[in-house]
Formats: structure tokens, C-alpha cells, sequence
């Protein structure tokens, strides 16, 4: 059966000059002018070592920020950080497609690394084409001639038809880097078609998660256990099953746009009520104080922030018990400490787990660091965000496909 994608194993990569599309836009310190260090950072430089080690001349694109936003800069200090965890010079070029750099990339010697710079000063990267517009436009057109194939690592950013992302698949041959490699697997592995999936979604942004929850409760019913809602969809669930919150906590969600979701949230219980569990008890600020309270005693004049104990026990005891677990957004406020009792109990069940757990979104991998727990007791930890939403929701995934597509054709 052939391949739905190729890898970097598929071909000999001494002596050819790799297109490597990564995803190194991090945190930004409008006041220091400073990059953050991160995780897909650190994850990118690992690829990014196996090819120069395999004397591949490394040809790495990126972005940072948007044009028009603070943290829209230029790549230098991505270079300085991505040089520290590959171990060797991985060398800022202040171009992109200019004479600088078509005149960097041809210099290049087997395992060099150059990074070129921010792909998104060319207005045509952002635009929403098909890989056949993007294959016409001056970024490949200039640098597919150059190189011998593209890797694209940037499963993240995939969730976007950009022009680095989509159209060098056109022209070149193409590959999965082995960020992306990983983040597929993963994602693959996690579903078991037999049944036995546990989805936890929780955090502050219930679009995304009642966009996953009605997917799979729409086409693969039979092998969900169960959607654990908690965070703000849980407490949208609750207002859709009839409950009163009480004016802090709605008026918050009004104001948030939250609210905009509840006859879908209305929908998904009538429909499904069976498989989804909502929060029993909650936890709310009363001056100051956490004071947990079963949802029949609400409305309460206070903000809810976390699910409560017997809730967080609840579903750590369905957790415990599954094959596979998809943890989207954490239970509760975990930046204040009187509210991380729920998050910090679900994120151990999963650990104690025996099955495969995957942790998606920012906000749920900043409650591990801020816990103090180790992610690689996670089955694995997604890097991406919203291209992991995307794909959790069935959607296709714009990079995917065309790595996909290439494959068939190479």
C-alpha cells in the first residue's frame, strides 16, 4: 500500500540542498524586543541536526508575527537560538528571495544551515491560494531551482494554504519533517476505532472545543467513551442543560463572545447528552477564597474558576480507565493556586493512565510547566494549536494534503 506522505527517510539526503519549513514563531517582549525560547524551537533544531548531519545543505524558512503586529521581526534571533540547540552555526541570511540569498544558498556547503529571513515580508506568503496559485508566485518560482526537495515541519502552521506551506509540493519532492512526522502519528494513535477514546476539553476557548466534540460524536460515535467538559464549555453545557450560573460568570462569558455557541452546545446535549459528561460541582471565588458547591446550589454571586473535587475525581476515575486520551484547554484558572486543584487532578489521572495520552493547546502544556509536571509522562505533547484543533475536527489540513498529494505524484 503506498505511503500517504513521505518522510525524510525516503530519500538520500547527501549533498542535496532541503527547503526546511519550520515554525519558530514564539512569545514576544514588546518591551525587551525579545524573543522567548521555545519548545517548537527546540523540537525544529532536532530536525533541522539530522538533516546537516546527513550532509544536507539546510535551507530553513519561518515566520514571526504578522505584518502590522509588534511581534512581526525579523528571524536573527531565531537563528541565535536555533544555533544553541543544534549545536552549530545555523546562519541568519537578511533576505529571502533577493540576490543575498539566492547567492547564500548556492555558496552552500554539505551540513551547512542557513536561516533565511521571515517569510511573511513577501505578501503573497499569507494568501490563501491552492498549491497550484502558490507554485506561480515569486517565492518558489525563485527558490524551487535551487534545492533538490522541500521538507515541510511546520504541521502547526499547516493548517494554513500559505505559499511556503503548499507550494513548493508542486514542484519539488516532497517530505514530512519529523516534527510533523510526530505530531501525525500521534494524532493517529490516539484514535482507537474500537472505542475506549476519553476526550477532556476544557480551557477558555469552547468554539474549538465543541467544534472537536460534535465531529466525533457526529461521525465516530461508537468509539468515544466519553467528552469530559469542563473550563468554559463545561459551564456552557451547564446554562444549555438549564442551569443558572450566576451574573459574574455570565456576564464574563457575554462579553466574551462565549454565549454565541450555546444553541450548538444546546444541539450537541440533545443529541448526544449520553456521551458527555458536564461538571456536577464547581469552584468559585467567594472574597478571595475557594468554596466548592454541587451545580444544584447555583447560581452563585462570585466567578466560577475550576470544576470542583468530586467532578475532578469523577473523571479521573473515567481517565484512568481509557485507551486513549485527547486533553484539549485545562479544567480551571491554574494561574491562581486556590484554582488548580482541578487541573492538577486531571493532568495526574492521565499520567496514571495506562492508556496513550495526547495533550493539545498551549494553555494545557503551560499548566504542566506550571505544576511542576514532567511533560514526558504524556503519551506525547502537541506543539500545535490551532492546525491540531483543525485536525481533531476533521478538516483537512491544507500542508497534509499537499505533502499527500506529492506523495502519489513522486
Amino acid at each position: 500500500m503506498a505511503k500517504k506522505y513521505l518522510t525524510m527517510d525516503d530519500f538520500n539526503l547527501e549533498g542535496k540542498t532541503v527547503l526546511l519549513r519550520v515554525d519558530v514563531n514564539s512569545p514576544y517582549d514588546e518591551r525587551t524586543k525579545k524573543i522567548s525560547d521555545s519548545e517548537r524551537i527546540k523540537a525544529h533544531a532536532e530536525t533541522i541536526k539530522e538533516l546537516s548531519g546527513k550532509g544536507a545543505k539546510v535551507v530553513v524558512l519561518g515566520h514571526q508575527g504578522r505584518k502590522g503586529d509588534p511581534d512581526f521581526t525579523s528571524l536573527e534571533q531565531h537563528s541565535q537560538l536555533l544555533s544553541k540547540h543544534v549545536g552549530k552555526a545555523v546562519r541568519f541570511v537578511p533576505d529571502v528571495i533577493g540576490e543575498e540569498a539566492q547567492r547564500k544558498i548556492k555558496a552552500m556547503r554539505n551540513g551547512e544551515i542557513v536561516l533565511l529571513d521571515n517569510v511573511r515580508l513577501l505578501d503573497e506568503e499569507t494568501k490563501d491560494l491552492p498549491p497550484e496559485e502558490h507554485a506561480k508566485g515569486q517565492l518558489v518560482k525563485t527558490l524551487a531551482p535551487l534545492a533538490d526537495m522541500f521538507v515541510n515541519d511546520a504541521f502547526s502552521a499547516s493548517h494554513r494554504s500559505h505559499a511556503s506551506i503548499v507550494g513548493f509540493t508542486k514542484v519539488l519532492p516532497s517530505a514530512a519533517g519529523r516534527v510533523m512526522q510526530r505530531e501525525l502519528i500521534s494524532v493517529d494513535k490516539v484514535w482507537d476505532p474500537k472505542g475506549g477514546n476519553v476526550f477532556l476539553l476544557g480551557g477558555a476557548k469552547p468554539d474549538d472545543c465543541l467544534s472537536i466534540a460534535r465531529h466525533v460524536l457526529a461521525t465516530k460515535p461508537e468509539a468515544v467513551e466519553q467528552v469530559l467538559s469542563c473550563g468554559v464549555l463545561g459551564q456552557i453545557f451547564l446554562i444549555a442543560e438549564g442551569h443558572s450560573l450566576g451574573n459574574p460568570t455570565e456576564d464574563f462569558m457575554e462579553k466574551k463572545n462565549f454565549l454565541s455557541i450555546l444553541e450548538q452546545a444546546k444541539e450537541t446535549v440533545k443529541n448526544y447528552g449520553a456521551k458527555i459528561r458536564v461538571p456536577v460541582d464547581v469552584a468559585a471565588n467567594v472574597r478571595g477564597q475557594r468554596e466548592e458547591m454541587p451545580v444544584g446550589n447555583l447560581p452563585v454571586d462570585a466567578m466560577i474558576m475550576d470544576i470542583g473535587t468530586e467532578t475532578a475525581t469523577t473523571y479521573g476515575k473515567i481517565m484512568r480507565r481509557a485507551k486513549a486520551i485527547i486533553l484539549k484547554g485545562p479544567p480551571g484558572v491554574y494561574e491562581d493556586k486556590n484554582f488548580q486543584k482541578g487541573t492538577k487532578m486531571i493532568l495526574e489521572a492521565a499520567v496514571a493512565s495506562k492508556g496513550f495520552s495526547l495533550v493539545g493547546g498551549g494553555d494545557t502544556l503551560s499548566a504542566i510547566e506550571a505544576l511542576r509536571m514532567d511533560p514526558s509522562k504524556f503519551g506525547y505533547v502537541s506543539l500545535a494549536g490551532g492546525a491540531l484543533i483543525t485536525y481533531l475536527s476533521g478538516k483537512t489540513l491544507p500542508g497534509v494534503a499537499a505533502l499527500e498529494v506529492a506523495a502519489k505524484r513522486n
